[in-house]
């Protein structure tokens, strides 16, 4: 658990800035090229030691960071998330400030955000949409959440002026949590136990059977190998391929980082990201203080 005067001296090391005091592109035109960006990227890299990738990268700045609650297929943990001005990137906290594992990278060119409503447990909950894969996550506070959505959008809008792209209009469907059905959600007939395992289709997100999920079809856009799907979700892509109604997908627009992380992650059911053991509090106990757990650089 982290101690008060721990979060404290933690807060004095960022400075918050919100988007009514400036715009984010006029920040990151300040902080491109200055020492106290490159410290920012170094120390950042240095948490994920050799488990991660290299982040420095000449006109990259670091916007923002903060401790957000990712919703997992399992229940909701704790993720610390660097914003970028043109990546995403998030792990697991082993120790706060020191070290974190799991490195995961998503280009700012794939992002789209979402807001959401308060669901039981999970306030605070916006959307994080990409080809590859959408989930929830939570802030501490709503000023929190509107500021993380905020400077999100406004770095990929930044960003899609400055390559010429247009937003991204395909999405991965977030999975299902394994906690919202007992059974599957396609046979309506199979209940989950100690033999019968959860699956989740990767094109609708739900929870399903084995029985009910013994295809696998290619997803360009997800991954260069076959993903798992259900029966009906494989049905239907088939029928779009056969049909000709939607065009031949290329292997992968975001080259190099996208190839990078599916290699990184694994194609099962099980990822070291969700199914990790970790000693922290729920998240009703983590964000216990009024103190903010996001800081926006100056």
């Amino acid at each position: 658990m982290v101690t008060h005067s721990q979060r404290l001296d933690w807060c004095a090391v960022v400075v918050g800035i919100s988007l009514a005091e400036g715009p984010v592109n006029k920040m990151v035109d300040r902080l491109i090229n200055t020492d106290i960006n490159t410290q920012r990227i170094t120390a950042v890299e240095h948490c994920f030691r050799a488990t991660g990738q290299p982040l420095a990268l000449q006109g990259r700045v670091l916007v923002g960071e903060g401790l957000l609650t990712k919703a997992c297929r399992k229940k909701p943990k704790h993720r610390m998330f660097f914003l970028f001005n043109d990546i995403l990137v998030y792990g697991t906290v082993i120790i706060l400030k020191k070290k974190y594992t799991n490195q995961q990278i998503i280009p700012l060119e794939d992002v789209t955000v979402e807001d959401l409503m308060d669901d039981g447990c999970l306030k605070n909950q916006w959307l994080i949409k990409t080809s590859r894969k959408s989930f929830r996550v939570c802030a501490a506070t709503l000023l929190e959440k509107e500021d993380w959505m905020k400077h999100i959008d406004s770095c990929v809008k930044q960003l899609l002026e400055k390559t010429g792209r247009r937003p991204s209009t395909e999405h991965a469907a977030p999975w299902i949590p394994d906690k919202m059905t007992e059974i599957c959600m396609r046979c309506t007939e199979r209940k989950f136990n100690t033999l019968i395992r959860r699956h989740h289709c990767r094109k609708c997100g739900f929870v399903v059977c084995h029985s009910c999920s013994k295809h696998k079809f290619l997803m360009p856009k997800m991954s260069s190998k076959p993903l798992r799907v259900c029966t009906l979700c494989y049905n239907r892509l088939v029928e779009e391929k056969n049909e000709g109604s939607t065009s031949e997908r290329k292997a992968d627009e975001i080259t190099g980082l996208n190839m990078m992380i599916a290699s990184n992650e694994e194609d099962s059911d099980k990822s070291s990201d969700e199914e990790r053991q970790e000693q922290w509090p729920g998240p009703d106990q983590f964000f216990s203080t009024d103190l903010p757990w996001s800081s926006f650089h100056a």
